[in-house]
């Protein structure tokens, strides 16, 4: 089966953009894999619980269990009483903020890489055709927070141009 060039070069730049965030991102972490997701997410989402992240990061509650113990055992995040007596709430520790910091400017770099080579016209065309692909990957709020699991929330919402995926149930900044 043919690829229409436009996907399948689509699909090229997708992947050497993940390749290139991944990378970046778990540059200094002792564990990759969802780690710095985690990391970006409580940053964005203080005192959610464990389920919470679970469902952001798309992995399984035994799976949620060993990010959480990683985080924890590198002094990144704290688990505290939840709101309701039967929850733990997960905050991230002042090294953990620096760790998301960290995470999201390597990842920002590491984008840049793959557009430093549009002139400033070029980007200002590709930019509304992002927004409209972006605004199409979630129909709801767990899934834009999944999709957005590593987004720096500032750059994205704080323009002034809002979230591309503000139609989802609840907008998501914090």
């Amino acid at each position: 089966m043919a690829t229409d060039r436009l996907d399948q070069l689509l699909g090229v730049v997708a992947l050497s953009a993940a390749d290139r965030i991944r990378l970046a991102t778990e540059h200094d972490l002792a564990h990759g894999g969802a780690l710095p997701a985690a990391l970006v997410h409580l940053e964005a989402y203080p005192d959610e619980p464990l389920d919470s992240l679970r469902v952001a990061l798309r992995i399984s509650q035994p799976g949620a269990v060993r990010v959480v113990d990683r985080l924890e055992e590198q002094g990144l995040v704290q688990r505290r009483p939840g709101p309701d007596g039967r929850t733990r709430a997960l905050r991230l520790t002042s090294a953990g903020l620096a760790a998301a910091h960290g995470v999201q400017r390597r990842r920002a770099s590491a984008l840049s890489e793959l557009t430093a080579s549009l002139s400033a016209s070029e980007r200002g065309r590709l930019l509304p055709l992002l927004e409209r692909i972006t605004s199409s990957l979630a129909v709801d709020r767990p899934g834009a927070v999944a999709t957005c699991r590593l987004c720096d929330r500032d750059t994205c919402c704080g323009t002034g141009a809002g979230c591309p995926l503000a139609h989802t149930t609840e907008a998501l900044a914090p």
